[in-house]
């Protein structure tokens, strides 16, 4: 079984051209399986940003204080936070994401640019963005931002504060912070077709954190998983758990996302910032779950990995991936290539990928075609064309028009299969 789950990170990062992935799969107890692929320099202990699984701490802080008898769920937005945009709001529909107002904030994108305050975000959103009525799920992050302010107000204390003393600190949760700490993985973009990577801007979200600001590692969200599954009463009464986990829609409950898998439901959380994707599951009956976590801005479908993870069934497609490889320059005689290309109206997406150039088709019916440099020219090794010499043909300012192997021409535009392609042949 171990083999079989670290396959699938080796799979996912190779695939997902991933700089890292780690996961590992726990029940109440502790961990029971954990690996990893990539770069890893900090092993199983590096911090990555986890995005919305911070929901699942901002709803966990609002179930605390409406047990402390600071606030009620059907307690509207207005009686925390004054005259302001969605004041008839409640905080039930705010968990469950029903409230019917907007995904995102008013303002710049809310995780690339730094941060507003809460007074310049409640004055920004007045309630004209909505979307929907009252009981219709709209996932919105403003929304777990206002959940913020109003159990800082509650308690007193700054949000970021309260996560630490209410819910950090009593789990020994240490690797677990608002902002990254040494040995913390940076955040990633791949370019979709030459397989270059950039860092990803690291932000402090301020006003909008509660939605998704936090750093953690793989051993504290086992921790955190451990806490969703029932294992620490002391940190979240049984009723309140259970009243979180309890669907309200058919994706959520109050502040749990659900996911349905072979074994039954799943609750927990998945996550997206710039650079990082992230997931955390678990059953809520058996206690099993799962933690996934890698620095990619795309890539991997993280909820399909951690299901895939807790499930851990064999995979018969044969051998081991080579692992991804980030580009650091593309060949100059492969220069411009990579992008997408029509054969006819068939179109292909060529990526320079593990030093090599893949040719795949956009849709079903033709097979994938990969060729690598041998002898300063583009040599098929696999597929239809392997074997035969692929041709860059450019214009007279150096610019790749068209590519050419064994009379397959393929154009940056589509073009009529029986008309002769300027520089090259038609297909017959």
């Amino acid at each position: 079984m171990t083999d079989h789950r670290q396959r699938l990170l080796e799979v996912a990062q190779a695939e997902g051209r991933l700089t890292s992935v780690v996961g590992a799969v726990f029940d109440r107890y502790g961990p029971v399986w954990a690996g990893a692929a990539g770069e890893v320099p900090a092993g199983l202990h590096g911090q990555y940003r986890i995005g919305s699984i911070t929901k699942t701490m901002t709803a966990a802080l609002v179930l605390q204080a409406r047990d402390a008898g600071l606030l009620a769920l059907d307690d509207t937005l207005g009686q925390h936070l004054g005259d302001v945009g969605y004041a008839e709001a409640t905080l039930r529909q705010l968990l469950a994401h029903t409230s019917g107002m907007q995904s995102e904030p008013v303002g710049d994108w809310w995780e690339r640019t730094r941060g507003t305050d809460v007074a310049t975000l409640l004055a920004r959103n007045d309630g004209s963005g909505r979307i929907g009525p009252p009981g219709e799920h709209h996932y919105s992050n403003l929304g777990y931002a206002l959940l913020g302010e109003v159990v800082a107000r509650a308690w007193g204390l700054p949000w970021r504060r309260l996560v630490a003393d209410r819910l950090l600190t009593p789990l020994g949760m240490r690797r677990t912070s608002y902002l990254p700490r040494p040995q913390a993985q940076p955040g990633w973009s791949v370019h979709p077709f030459t397989g270059v990577r950039v860092h990803e801007p690291l932000t402090d979200t301020r006003a909008m954190a509660p939605a998704g600001q936090l750093w953690s590692t793989l051993e504290d969200l086992v921790v955190w998983g451990q806490v969703l599954a029932g294992a620490r009463p002391d940190v979240l009464e049984p009723a309140s758990l259970a009243e979180m986990q309890t669907p309200v829609t058919e994706e959520y409950g109050l502040g749990l996302r659900q996911a349905v898998h072979a074994g039954g439901t799943l609750v927990g959380h998945t996550g997206s910032m710039p650079g990082f994707l992230a997931a955390l599951l678990v059953d809520p009956h058996s206690g099993i779950g799962t933690a996934v976590l890698t620095n990619a801005t795309t890539g991997v479908d993280q909820l399909e990995l951690a299901v895939s993870l807790i499930e851990g069934a064999p995979d018969d497609s044969g051998g081991w991936p080579q692992p991804w490889v980030p580009t650091v320059s593309v060949p100059a005689l492969v220069d411009g290539v990579p992008g997408t290309w029509f054969w006819g109206n068939t179109a292909f997406e060529a990526r320079w990928h593990n030093e090599g150039l893949d040719l795949r088709p956009l849709a079903p019916g033709a097979g994938a075609e990969r060729f690598t440099l041998v002898s300063g020219a583009l040599r098929g090794v696999a597929g239809y064309h392997r074997g035969e010499t692929m041709t860059v043909h450019r214009d007279g300012s150096g610019r790749a028009s068209h590519l050419e192997c064994a009379t397959f021409v393929y154009t940056p535009t589509p073009y009529d299969p029986g008309v002769p392609v300027p520089g090259g042949h038609p297909r017959r």
